[in-house]
């Protein structure tokens, strides 16, 4: 059974998320502070975190910053801020998606399905992609240029996986989103633009002339080679 950490202060809403999650099938923890939330992350080793940034202890991205540098765990910001900075600076720390409040809890189970669903059929194949001197290790979630290790998000990791496969083709951004999500969420489309911009951050010897991961513009994104 896959277990969900909830990182949310306010309790009716943390409640809520609880409530449907566990009808649907998961064990869930919660917490209500940053430091709690820290803490369930080290000793429970959720298999996906839903964070707050509206915390009352610390600002949700410093946390999201935190658990960054211990684990690459699926993370859901779940946010009342309207700005889009707000959700572009989560995306770009390596949350994988963003759930806007008030929100749908069927929504939000869905969003967490769709997560683990992908998460898991990225490390079911037992295969290795080589393009170019980037060596893809799916079941091992390993990705090698050289002999430098690259350490991805599983979001990151579904979407280079997806490019990879098929070096020279042109992939649009909803095409990527269907690769990550499962579903294509038009309105999250502009999400793969910073997801790109991490991979290239961490793979490409100089992200500013990208030597692997090439924009086709007006169109999305395709894998050097083809």
């Amino acid at each position: 059974m896959k277990r969900v950490l909830v990182v949310d202060d306010e309790p009716a809403i943390a409640r809520v998320a609880r409530d449907y999650l566990e009808r649907a099938g998961f064990m869930v923890t919660l917490a209500a502070d940053a430091r709690s939330a820290l803490a369930s992350a080290r000793s429970e080793h959720p298999d996906l975190i839903i964070l707050d940034l509206g915390l009352p202890d610390t600002d949700g991205l410093d946390v999201a910053r935190s658990l960054r540098q211990i684990s690459n765990v699926p993370l859901i910001i779940l946010t009342a801020r309207s700005e889009e900075s707000d959700r572009i600076v989560g995306l770009e720390l390596g949350a994988d998606d963003y759930v806007t409040k008030p929100f749908s809890p069927k929504e939000l189970v869905a969003r967490v399905r769709a997560i683990l669903r992908r998460v898991d059929a990225t490390t079911t194949p037992s295969d290795r992609i080589r393009a170019s001197d980037v060596e893809i290790d799916v079941p091992r979630m390993r990705t090698t240029v050289g002999q430098r290790d690259v350490e991805l998000t599983g979001t990151e990791f579904s979407l280079l996986v997806a490019l990879a496969r098929e070096p020279g083709r042109v992939f649009t951004r909803a095409q990527l989103l269907d690769a990550v999500h499962g579903v294509a969420f038009e309105s999250y489309e502009r999400a793969i633009d910073t997801h790109v911009k991490n991979i290239r951050r961490k793979l490409e010897p100089d992200p500013r002339h990208p030597r692997y991961l090439l924009t086709v513009y007006g169109v999305g994104y395709r894998f050097a080679g083809g």
